[in-house]
C-alpha cells in the first residue's frame, strides 16, 4: 500500500500496471488540427502525476491525479470525433478529463494491452483518492510536499543535499534566517558518515526543526504546567477550554495521543508531545469550518422558495460565450460539484435531433439526447435532493416533441410529480418531498388555451435574445470571411484581453468590463478582417464586417456598468433611430408544443416585466443581472416579499461573453433563490458561491434565515434588524505556514521571498460589508507571525461570508497568494488553522471568540470601516462635516446615463470603504511609495491625510473594493450618516435618530 493512497493492499494486477506506468509509455498525444505528437508517459514515482516528455513546459509538464475528473475509454472525446473513423483503433484510444475546465488528454497507445494497463492503473488511482477519509488525505499531501520539496532542490539528482542546495531551498520556501542558524540546524541532521550532505531521512529531520512552531510550542506549555508534553487530562482541558468542545471523554484524548503522537515512548505513557500536538492541530479536527456542516444538516422540509439553490448557467459551456467547446461532460461536473440547477439551449439541430449551444455565437453544438443522458446519469450520485432542468427552447414545434419525447425515455418516474403532495395548494413542495426529482423549468401554455389545443403561443425571453441584432454571430458566410478566419480573429483577441484581466487585481471584479472587451473585439476585428479581405477580393465588399456587425456599440456601454432598462430604450448619443425597441422585442412569441408544456409542473417561467404577485405558486421569474439590479435598488424590501412564496433566477447579462460573473451578494440579499453564475470561470465569484453552499453538506440548497421567509426587512439599513442580537467576531491572526510566492510572480521560485500580510473580508448585508488588515511582515512567507486582533460585527450572521485573503506587499501595489472563504455560520471558535484553497500547505493560524451583543452603537465601534470615520472625526470635526455631507446627498442626475463618459472619478465615501492593501510594514522608508500610490494621492487632493494606527500601519483610505454595478451610487454602501463625535452625547442625550438610512 502506498502512503494510505488506496484502501488495502495492491492485487498484483494493479501493482503490475503501476510499476509499468512507473518506467514510462510512449504514446501519440492527439491535438487539434495537428496530426499528434509522440511523447513518454509516466507515473511519478509517488504515484501523484502524470509527466511527459520532452515538452517545453519541463517541470510544468504534468497532471495531478488529483485533478483528474474521469478517464473514458476508446474514441469518446471531441477530438477523436474530429479525425476519420477508420484513423485509429478504438481499443488503443483513451482520454484523461481533468481540470476545472475538464480539459482533455487524448492519447493513442501502440496496442490494446497498454491502453488498458493505464485505463485499469489511473481508475485506481482516481477510486483511492474518493475512498480516503480527510486525515489520511492531509498525511499523504504532507509526506508528498516533502519528498517532492527535496527531489526539486536536489538539483543533481545524487538523491543528497549540500549546503549550498538547502540555502537556495530556504530561498524558494520563503525562509530568511542567518546563514549560521541554517548551519547549526543543517549539522544537528547530518548524522550518518556522509558528512556534509544530507540524504531524504535526515532532511525530513532538519525540515521538522526548522517548521518547529514557536506559537503551537507556548500553547503546549501553557496547558502542560511548563512540561513539553500533554496529559491526557490536560489535553481534554485545552479542548474545553480553548476549542469549546462539548462531551470531552478520556477514551477520545487518548485516541488523539495514539493516532498523532509520533514517537513510541510518550504513546507507551499516554501523553503528546510538540510533534502529536502540532500534528493534532493542523489536522482536519482543528480546521476553520464546522465539520458537521459536510453533511446535510438543516432542516429541509420547507417551502422550495425557503432555500438559496446552486444554479449554473449556459451549463454546457466549457470557456468563453462565443468560441468555446460545448459539452455534456460539464453537466456532470457541475451536478457533482453541488449545483441544482443547470441550464440547457436547445435549438434545431440538423436530421430532426435537437441540439445544444449558445445562441448566435460560435460555440460548438452538442445533441440534446446526450446533455439529457449525462444528466440523468450524474444527477443524483452525490445527493438526492431535486434538480431543475432550465429548458431555454428555440426549437420548432417538430424538435419540441423529440425533446419531450427525449425527457420522459431517458429520465422516465424521475419527472412524475404527481405524487408529490404539499398539503397546501398555495405552497411550494420541499426539497425532502422532491427528493430524487427533475423538475422541467420552462414554459407552459396558457390555461385560456383549450385543453385539446396541441400547441400555442408563448411569451419569449431569454439570455441568448437579450444582445441585439448586430451585435449576434450569424453563420453567414458567403463571398467573404470564412469561419476559420472569423473564430482565429476573435480567438485571438479574447485570449489577449482574458490574458490582461488575469493580471490584473484578482479581487476587483470590475476591474475588467465586458464593455471593454466587446470595444477591442469589434475595434480590432472590423480593421483587421476589411484589411485582409479587402486585400484578398481586390477590393470587394467583404461580408464579414456585417457578420460581426457592430459588435459592441451602441447599448452595451450602458449594460456593462448596469444600467437599467428603461435608460436603454432611450437613444443614446450617436445612436440611429430605426433600432428595435427593448420592450417590443422582449413581446416576442413562440410556439410551444402540449408535450412539452405538460413537463412543467412547479417551476413555470415567466418574463419578469415587474414584480407582479397574482397569488399563483409555481412561477419563476427570470431577471437579466440588469433587470435585477434596478428591482434590488427600487424595491429591495417588495422583491424579498415574493421571494418568500415563489423562485426567482438571476442570470449574467448577455454581453458577458467572457464568461465573467455578475457580485450575488447584493441578489442573496433580498432572498433570491437561483442566482445563475457561469461555474466554468474560476475567481472570487465562485470562491463565494462554493462557501455559501458548502454550510449544508454541499447538497446545493441553503435555508434562507427564518428573517427573510417571514416578514420584512430592509437590507439597506443601517441596523437591518434592531430587535435581533448581533454577533461579533473577534479574530486573532496568530500567523501564516508555508505561504508561497505569488502564483503570478515573474521571477517564479528566484523572486524575493514575499512580506505578506492578511486581509479579512466580511461579505453580507450591506452594514455588515468591511474588510480590514494585519500589518506586513517582512521576509518571511515560511512562519510569519503577525499577534494581531481584528473585531468586526455582524448583524445578519446566517449569510455573511468571511473571507481570509493573504497578499504579498509590493512597493508598488500588492500580489495575490491565496484565499480561503467560509461561511460565518461554519466558523467554529478555538485555535484553528485556515487552510487557503488550492494550496498543498500553506495556512493561516488564528483564535476565534464569537459573543452575541446587543445595543445600537456597536456598529460604530466594532467595525473596522466605522471605526475609521471616528478617528478621522476625532481629529478632523471639520473635515468631517464635509464628509456627512457627501454621503447624504443624493446621487447626481445622469450619472448613469448611457451616453454619459465611463470615467468614474472615485469619491472620498469609495476610497474610505476600501482599506489599503498596500500598507507599509514597520520601518519602511515612505519614499518607497509606489506609482499606484502616488496616482492615488493625486488622485485625491480633498482627501485627509494618512491615518497611522498605534500599529504605524498606514491605514491609507482608498478606493472600495466592493463588489457592485458600477452604476450604483457608492451612498447606498454607507449607508449610515455620521454624528460628529463632540455632537455624539448630546444628540444622544436628545435622544435623536441619526443612524438613518439613505436610500
Amino acid at each position: 500500500q502506498h502512503e494510505g493512497q488506496s484502501p488495502g493492499p495492491l492485487s498484483p494486477k494493479v501493482e503490475r500496471c503501476m510499476s509499468v506506468m512507473q518506467s514510462g509509455t510512449q504514446m501519440v498525444k492527439l491535438k487539434s488540427g495537428t496530426k499528434g505528437l509522440v511523447r513518454l508517459f509516466y507515473l511519478d514515482e509517488h504515484r501523484t502525476c502524470i509527466r511527459w516528455r520532452p515538452s517545453r513546459k519541463s517541470e510544468k509538464a504534468k497532471i495531478v491525479i488529483d485533478s483528474i475528473y474521469k478517464v473514458s475509454e476508446g474514441r469518446q472525446s471531441e477530438i477523436f470525433h474530429r479525425h476519420a473513423e477508420g484513423s485509429f483503433d478504438p481499443s488503443c484510444c483513451f482520454t484523461i478529463y481533468h481540470g476545472n475546465h475538464l480539459e482533455s488528454l487524448d492519447l493513442i497507445t501502440s496496442n490494446p494491452e497498454e491502453a488498458r494497463t493505464w485505463i485499469t492503473g489511473l481508475k485506481y488511482l482516481l477510486a483511492g483518492i474518493s475512498d480516503e477519509d480527510s486525515l489520511a488525505k492531509r498525511q499523504r499531501t504532507h509526506d508528498h510536499w516533502v519528498k517532492q520539496t527535496f527531489e526539486e532542490a536536489d538539483k543533481n539528482g545524487d538523491g543528497l543535499l549540500n549546503i549550498e542546495e538547502i540555502h537556495q531551498l530556504m530561498h524558494k520556501l520563503n525562509v530568511s534566517l542567518p546563514r549560521r542558524k541554517v548551519r547549526q540546524m543543517f549539522q544537528e541532521a547530518d548524522t550518518d558518515e556522509n558528512q556534509g550532505t544530507l540524504n531524504f531521512e535526515e532532511f525530513s529531520v532538519f525540515y521538522k526543526m526548522m517548521s518547529l512552531r514557536r506559537d503551537l510550542y507556548l500553547l503546549l506549555l501553557s496547558y502542560s504546567d511548563k512540561k513539553d508534553h500533554l496529559t491526557a487530562e490536560e489535553l481534554a482541558q485545552f479542548l474545553r477550554v480553548e476549542q469549546k468542545m462539548n462531551n470531552v471523554t478520556p477514551e477520545y484524548c487518548l485516541d488523539i495521543i495514539q493516532k498523532f503522537e509520533v514517537s513510541e515512548e510518550n504513546k507507551k505513557q499516554n501523553v503528546l508531545g510538540i510533534e502529536g500536538f502540532t500534528s493534532f492541530m493542523r489536522s482536519p479536527a482543528c480546521e476553520v469550518s464546522n465539520p458537521l456542516h459536510r453533511q446535510v444538516h438543516q432542516d429541509m422540509e420547507q417551502p422550495l422558495c425557503h432555500y438559496y439553490i446552486a444554479s449554473s448557467h449556459n451549463t454546457y459551456l466549457s470557456g468563453d460565450q462565443l468560441l468555446s467547446q460545448s459539452r455534456a461532460d460539464m453537466y456532470a461536473r457541475v451536478l457533482q460539484a453541488g449545483c441544482r440547477c443547470v441550464e440547457v439551449d436547445c435549438w434545431d439541430g440538423p436530421d430532426g435531433e435537437p441540439v445544444v449551444h449558445h445562441g448566435y455565437t460560435l460555440t460548438s453544438k452538442i445533441p440534446f439526447r446526450d446533455v439529457a443522458e449525462t444528466i440523468n446519469k450524474y444527477a443524483f450520485i452525490k445527493n438526492e435532493f431535486p434538480v431543475i432542468l432550465s429548458i431555454e427552447n428555440h426549437c420548432s414545434i417538430q424538435q419540441q416533441k423529440k425533446i419531450a419525447q427525449y425527457l420522459k425515455e431517458i429520465f422516465g418516474d424521475k419527472l412524475d410529480l404527481s405524487s408529490v403532495s404539499t398539503g397546501d395548494p398555495r405552497q411550494l413542495p420541499s426539497p425532502q418531498d422532491l427528493k430524487g426529482k427533475i423538475l422541467v423549468k420552462g414554459k407552459k401554455l396558457p390555461c385560456s388555451l383549450g385543453a385539446d389545443a396541441e400547441e400555442g403561443e408563448v411569451s419569449e425571453e431569454d439570455s441568448a435574445d437579450e444582445i441585439e441584432d448586430d451585435c449576434k454571430l450569424k453563420p453567414c458566410f458567403s463571398n467573404g470571411a470564412t469561419q476559420h478566419q472569423v473564430e482565429s480573429f476573435i480567438r485571438t483577441k479574447l485570449e489577449s484581453l482574458l490574458k490582461e484581466s488575469q493580471i490584473r487585481d484578482k479581487e476587483d471584479p470590475d476591474s475588467f468590463t465586458v464593455r471593454a472587451l466587446l470595444k477591442a473585439t469589434h475595434q480590432s476585428f472590423n480593421v483587421n478582417l476589411k484589411q485582409n479581405l479587402d486585400t484578398k477580393e481586390g477590393g470587394k465588399k467583404s461580408h464579414g464586417r456585417s457578420l460581426m456587425g457592430n459588435f459592441g456599440k451602441h447599448k452595451v456601454t450602458a449594460r456593462a456598468h448596469g444600467a437599467s432598462d428603461d435608460e436603454d430604450q432611450q437613444h443614446p448619443p450617436g445612436k440611429e433611430p430605426g433600432q428595435p425597441h427593448r420592450l417590443a422585442r422582449r413581446r416576442k412569441t413562440v410556439k410551444l408544443c402540449r408535450a412539452l408544456s405538460d413537463l412543467v409542473v412547479y417551476t413555470n417561467s415567466v418574463a419578469a416585466q415587474d414584480i407582479v404577485d397574482d397569488g399563483s405558486t409555481g412561477n419563476v421569474l427570470s431577471f437579466s443581472e440588469t433587470r435585477a439590479h434596478q428591482a434590488v435598488q427600487q424595491k429591495a424590501e417588495q422583491f424579498m416579499l415574493y421571494n418568500q412564496r415563489q423562485l426567482t433566477r438571476v442570470y449574467p447579462s448577455a454581453y458577458r461573453i467572457d464568461s465573467s460573473n455578475f457580485n450575488p451578494v447584493p441578489y442573496w440579499n433580498v432572498g433570491c433563490q437561483l442566482v445563475a453564475l457561469n461555474y466554468q470561470s474560476e475567481g472570487r465569484v465562485m470562491q463565494l458561491n462554493e462557501a455559501k453552499f458548502r454550510v449544508n453538506g454541499n447538497c446545493g440548497y441553503v435555508l434562507k434565515p427564518q428573517q427573510m421567509c417571514k416578514g420584512t426587512f430592509n437590507p439597506y439599513s443601517a441596523d437591518p434588524l434592531p430587535a435581533s442580537p448581533k454577533k461579533q467576531l473577534i479574530l486573532k491572526i496568530i500567523s501564516g505556514q508555508q505561504l508561497p510566492k505569488p502564483p503570478d510572480s515573474m521571477l517564479g521560485d528566484r523572486g524575493e521571498i514575499i512580506d505578506p500580510f492578511v486581509e479579512v473580508e466580511i461579505i453580507g448585508l450591506p452594514v455588515d460589508c468591511c474588510k480590514d488588515q494585519t500589518r506586513v511582515v517582512d521576509d518571511n512567507g515560511f512562519n510569519p507571525v503577525w499577534e494581531e486582533t481584528l473585531t468586526f460585527t455582524i448583524h445578519m450572521p446566517e449569510i455573511a461570508l468571511v473571507r481570509f485573503l493573504v497578499w504579498d506587499h509590493d512597493p508598488i501595489g500588492r500580489d495575490f497568494v491565496g484565499q480561503r472563504t467560509v461561511a460565518f455560520s461554519s466558523l467554529v471558535p478555538g485555535y484553528r488553522h485556515v487552510y487557503l484553497e488550492g494550496l498543498t500547505e500553506a495556512s493561516i493560524f488564528v483564535h476565534i471568540i464569537i459573543n452575541e451583543t446587543y445595543g445600537k452603537w456597536s456598529p460604530l465601534i466594532l467595525n473596522p470601516s466605522y471605526t475609521i470615520m471616528h478617528f478621522l472625526g476625532a481629529t478632523k470635526g471639520r473635515q468631517l462635516m464635509g464628509l456627512r455631507g457627501l454621503f447624504s446627498k443624493a446621487p447626481r442626475a445622469g450619472t448613469a446615463e448611457p451616453g454619459a463618459p465611463h470615467v468614474r472619478k472615485r469619491s472620498i465615501g469609495e476610497r474610505i470603504l476600501r482599506r489599503t492593501a498596500s500598507a507599509p510594514a514597520k520601518g519602511r522608508k515612505k519614499s518607497k511609495m509606489g506609482l499606484l500610490e502616488a496616482a492615488e494621492m493625486k488622485d485625491s487632493a480633498s482627501e485627509p491625510a494618512e491615518l497611522k494606527d498605534k500599529d504605524g500601519v498606514v491605514r491609507r483610505p482608498k478606493r472600495s473594493s466592493q463588489a457592485r454595478p458600477a452604476s450604483m451610487p457608492v451612498d447606498r454602501f454607507l449607508m449610515v450618516e455620521l454624528p460628529c463625535p463632540a455632537e455624539d452625547t448630546a444628540q444622544e442625550a436628545k435622544g435623536e435618530e441619526h443612524t438613518s438610512v439613505q436610500m
